[in-house]
Order: structure tokens, then sequence, then C-alpha cells
């Protein structure tokens, strides 16, 4: 059984999962999009883009509905052609930080091999402006999964500790590393890592489930499938929520996706479902009360 969620006092047959939207202030079109679901009371937990353009109305947001459990999507990659974004910790060049036109790199690997102490110092940038900007930040987690090597998961996790905040971190095996890119000869490491992650009490997540952004077509089909697909545990469901825009269009070629996952997972009927089920829906918020609490005694 996952031991921390006995600590939360869920049973070995439980299965537990983080309703997870992503992306929040990529663009404006996801900020209403993530108020709407956290109304509609299935999707339990987000996490924002700080250094996007669109941080500031997220973190104004957060200011306004301050009980949502809101964390930080640390950023140190940005996919797309439009719009771009930049570190905001340096403008130092020599960090690796930055592509050939002065952005995050689009891909990880250019990351995996920056400097770990300039990753490190991005990390704990994003988390302090997210806390200055008035956001009651519930946990950290990383875009494309960019601090999943083992130069750059130290800098993540230690940023976590600092902010007194659970880091979300997969229960990874050697295959699913080894798919990921990781270098064969690191991949005892990272899993030499893992596993002290969780020595030391921390939460690791059992079971990754994400919505794909490849055909937007009977969204709330899918969703159902992959709630099916649950084992008993702590999972993560991630989706990529927006409300349909012109910006989102121009952005985003899987717009339409994005735009589905809003309207299914405003669905009453697949919250109903869900709930039919057993499943218990839990936030980032009650690990990281735990957390603290365990800190403090």
């Amino acid at each position: 059984m996952n031991p921390f969620l006995q600590r939360l006092g869920f049973g070995a047959d439980d299965r537990v999962v983080i309703v997870h939207a992503d992306d929040v202030g990529m663009c404006h079109a996801t900020i209403p999009a993530a108020a709407d679901l956290f109304d509609a009371g299935l999707v339990s937990s987000a996490a924002a883009m700080v250094p996007c353009g669109w941080f500031p109305a997220a973190a104004r947001h957060c200011r306004e509905a301050p009980t949502i459990d809101m964390g930080v999507h640390v950023t140190l990659t940005c996919e797309w052609q439009t719009p771009r974004w930049a570190p905001i910790s340096t403008v130092d060049r020599t960090t690796g930080l930055f592509d050939d036109e002065g952005y995050f790199h689009r891909t990880n690997e250019p990351v995996a091999a920056a400097d770990p102490l300039a990753v490190a110092d991005e990390i704990a940038a994003q988390v302090a402006r997210a806390q200055a900007a008035g956001i009651d930040v519930t946990h950290i987690d990383s875009h494309m999964g960019a601090v999943f090597h083992p130069a750059l998961l130290a800098g993540y996790l230690a940023a976590a500790e600092r902010a007194g905040v659970p880091a979300f971190v997969p229960r990874l095996d050697a295959a699913s590393l080894l798919q990921r890119g990781i270098p064969e000869p690191l991949v005892a490491l990272l899993l030499g890592a893992l596993a002290d992650c969780e020595a030391r009490g921390l939460p690791l997540v059992d079971q990754l489930a994400i919505m794909p952004l490849d055909d937007p077509r009977d969204r709330i089909g899918l969703a159902r499938r992959l709630f099916d697909g649950l084992r008993p545990g702590l999972s993560y469901l991630i989706l990529h929520p927006a409300v349909d825009t012109p910006e989102l269009r121009a952005i985003a070629p899987d717009w339409r996706c994005r735009v589905a996952d809003h309207e299914a997972f405003s669905d009453a009927g697949l919250r109903r479902y869900v709930e039919a089920q057993g499943i218990r829906v839990i936030g980032w918020r009650a690990i990281r009360d735990a957390l603290r609490a365990t800190a403090g005694s």
C-alpha cells in the first residue's frame, strides 16, 4: 500500500486520485476553464505556469478564490512556436536554460544538460514569485516532466521542501525511465533517489493517467475508461482544459482537445460516475497539510 495514503486514513484497496488541470496561465483561455472545473467539483487540483504572460491573471484569480488547490507548474521548456517564454531568474545564456532565440528550449534534452544550480535557482524563483503573488501554493509539478533527470531532481525536491509543499513525483520503474530517454547508467541513480523520497516520508504517485491531446471525440467516454483503469493507490489524472478563444486556436494545434477536456470535466454526469465507482478524489492541499503537520511534530 502507498504509505502516504495510509497516513491520510485510506485503506489498501482504496482508489484515490488527484484530478489535475495543467498549464494554467499558458494563455487566457486556461484561467476561466480551471475556474469552471473547480466549481463543477471533479477537478481537485491545478498548477500555474509562472513565466507565462497570463500568470498575473491566474494569480489574481487565486487571490479572489483562495481555497482553490493551485500549485506551481515548474516550467523549464517552451514547446510552442508562439508564444515563447523565458527564465525569470537570470539572463545569463551560459546557464544552459536558453535556446538560440533567447527563450526556454522546446524539448527536455537540452535542459538536462543545463547547469543544475541554475535550474534549481529557476525553480526556486518560480515558486517564490507564485507565493509573492498571493497564491497559497499547494504543490509543485513539472511541465513536460523536464525535472525528472538525476542531475535536476534534487533541486526540484529542495525547492518543494523549502516552500513546505509536496512535489509531484511518480513511482517510475527502469523500463519507463529508459523509455523517457534516461541513459541506462543514470537509471539506477534516479531509482535510488525515488526510493529515498519515500524513505523520507514524501508522497509518490503510483499511477499516472493523461487525457491525450490527439483526438477530441468522446472525451467523456475516454475519461470514464481512464477512471475505470485506476488501480488501488494514489493516481494522478492530468487534463489540459481551456475555453474556446481565438488566442487558444492561434497558439495550440490541439485546441479542440483542450476545449473538449473543459466540457467533459464540467459534466455533472462524469462526476457522478466517478463517485459511483467508489473512486476517492483528493487534492494536493490534504497532502501538503499532512506533510506540514509531520514537519511540525
